[in-house]
């Protein structure tokens, strides 16, 4: 009887055994396994964008001994920025950008951080998004119903308005012929500032500009500078009338995926990368209007009290399409900064 015990307990030994090295050895291979990324963006391999990601790439190799990796697809290589979404939430590509904004095509609310003036700044916009209970339950929602884990904030210009005549006052915008795309937010800058929007393809705006077709149009600095605006336009307004972010969207099965160490390694390389590509666009703003000034342009700064009030007219009929306390959402964003 002992005999049979003692063989049963030999067999136990060996059985426990068996599965805890199996365990192991599994561990280890999840932890050795190595991983490459799809980053896909719009922006090209000489924007500022691309030189972020770079940085996200560098770092991760680097951080994890060669074990996860991130090839760039730019240049809107794998669709516009919407198609790259789409595929994100699949699963197909593992990372890309998008403005905050962007995402109301699904969640309505999350429009609002595209309207005119609802942020001051940068800090503001990166505050509402990261550190109030709307921001907070935005970026919960997406992940959870949209499989997009939204990683990393980054700065990505702000919108100003160049013009063939001065704008040194609210005033001074009531009738200008200014170029805007076909968006709501952008068509809204210009009828409520009273100038007569004037929607065209992008391709055509430096011509225009040229033959006076339109007065003036806008858009970032980076954007007046790589299309040399500057040489058909007299004069830069300080208007600050959108502040661009570009949000780093991780594919949810992607994170999940990974093992802990990689997610962590993941998770530090994006701030890294979000916190340069920031660094890049305001560098690069203080020296283009420096830049624009030796180009012979006149640069103003008008007083934007009278722009804020006359867009905040606009807000109304955003807020109707949005389902919940849209008005307090509105509300948290605009205060994030106080």
């Amino acid at each position: 009887m002992k005999s049979t015990f003692l063989k049963f307990g030999i067999i136990l030994v060996v059985v426990f055994g068996l599965i805890a090295c199996s365990n192991d050895e599994a561990s280890n291979n999840a932890e050795g396994e190595s991983f490459e990324l799809k980053f896909g963006m719009v922006a090209g391999n000489a924007q500022n964008e691309y030189k972020a990601a770079e940085k996200l790439a560098d770092y991760v190799e680097k951080e994890s001994d060669g074990r996860l990796k991130v090839k760039i697809y730019p240049s809107s290589q794998l669709g516009d920025d919407r198609a790259m979404l789409e595929q994100t939430r699949e699963g197909s590509l593992d990372i890309t950008l998008a403005e905050m904004g962007r995402f109301g095509i699904w969640v309505p609310r999350a429009s609002l951080m595209g309207l005119p003036y609802v942020v001051d700044d940068f800090d503001h916009l990166k505050k509402a998004i990261n550190d109030t209970e709307y921001g907070e339950n935005l970026r919960k929602e997406l992940e959870s119903e949209y499989n997009w884990k939204v990683m990393g904030t980054a700065y990505n210009g702000t919108r100003q308005t160049t013009s063939n005549r001065a704008i040194e006052s609210f005033e001074d915008m009531k009738g200008l012929k200014l170029r805007v795309p076909e968006a709501d937010t952008l068509l809204d800058y210009a009828k409520y500032t009273k100038a007569s929007a004037t929607p065209m393809a992008f391709t055509e705006v430096y011509l225009a500009l040229q033959t006076n077709a339109v007065d003036g149009q806008e858009n970032p600095l980076s954007t007046i500078d790589a299309q040399k605006f500057y040489e058909v336009q007299d004069y830069l307004a300080l208007t600050n009338h959108v502040v661009n972010d570009n949000e780093y969207v991780v594919s949810k099965q992607t994170w999940d995926k990974l093992p802990e160490d990689l997610q962590k390694v993941l998770e530090e390389g994006i701030k890294e990368a979000a916190d340069y590509h920031t660094s890049l666009f305001e560098e690069q703003e203080a020296s283009l209007i420096e830049k624009f000034k030796k180009e012979g342009m006149k640069v103003t700064e008008p007083d934007l009290a009278p722009f804020k009030e006359a867009l905040e007219k606009a807000y109304p009929k955003y807020l109707e399409k949005i389902d919940g306390d849209a008005e307090g959402y509105l509300k948290q964003i605009q205060e994030a900064n106080k």
